[in-house]
């Protein structure tokens, strides 16, 4: 699973971005400031770093100057509140992938990390676009869904139920994982809603909701083979 690496002093914005970063299928870890950046870029392999611009103890120019001696292929996203050019084009220069000014849509950031890993990686990356299973294709950026070449009608939160299972495909997901990421972090509603949509899923899933498994006191699970 890619593994993202999300470096910002404020605790606020590295939930929000960690929120939606395992809402595309993202495995995440976080530090708090540039020198913890560095020193968990040493001891762990990240796909990506999301690093903010001005933190205390080392800066995320600093920081990155420093990674990229050590890894100088992975790709960086900055953050910064400021907005001056100087800072684009030093920013380019150390070689960071790319530039966000805050505040900044979440989606327009999930987006470019996608974009950013598809290049790097050729397309292969947990956040690709398309996954095929059998004659079912999921089409993340055009969040659709197709058997059989027939597009079948989901629910937007249908589909984003399915889309968070098949990219975490696999993998054992809890209740409350996918009430957390698919409903979102404040979601205090009953776990009848989660059951529900699954119904109505794989319903519209027809021979195809075998790939939804249930695991009994714990969640579902989507299997990579059926």
């Amino acid at each position: 699973m890619t593994k993202i690496l999300i470096v910002d002093d404020e605790a606020k914005i590295r939930e929000m971005i960690e929120k939606y970063a395992r809402h595309e299928g993202f495995e995440t870890d976080h530090a708090c400031d540039g020198m913890e950046a560095v020193e968990k870029c040493e001891v762990n392999s990240y796909d990506l770093v999301v690093m903010d611009i001005m933190m205390p103890n080392l800066d995320g120019f600093s920081a990155v100057k420093e990674i990229r001696q050590f890894k100088p292929d992975l790709p960086v996203i900055m953050l910064s509140a400021l907005g001056e050019e100087y800072d684009r084009i030093h920013g380019f220069d150390i070689g960071v992938d790319d530039y966000v000014v805050k505040p900044f849509s979440s989606k327009e950031l999930m987006m470019r990390i996608h974009a950013i890993l598809k290049r790097v990686n050729g397309g292969t990356s947990a956040g690709a676009d398309t996954l095929t299973v059998d004659d079912m294709t999921i089409d993340f950026s055009a969040r659709t869904v197709t058997i059989s070449g027939n597009r079948i009608q989901l629910s937007p939160k249908e589909y984003e139920l399915l889309a968070y299972l098949a990219r975490n495909r696999g993998i054992a997901l809890t209740r409350e994982q996918l009430l957390s990421n698919v409903w979102g972090y404040d979601y205090f509603g009953d776990d009848r809603t989660l059951d529900t949509h699954i119904k109505l899923l794989r319903r519209n899933l027809g021979d195809h909701a075998k790939y939804i498994v249930t695991l009994r006191g714990i969640g579902y699970r989507f299997e990579k083979d059926s």
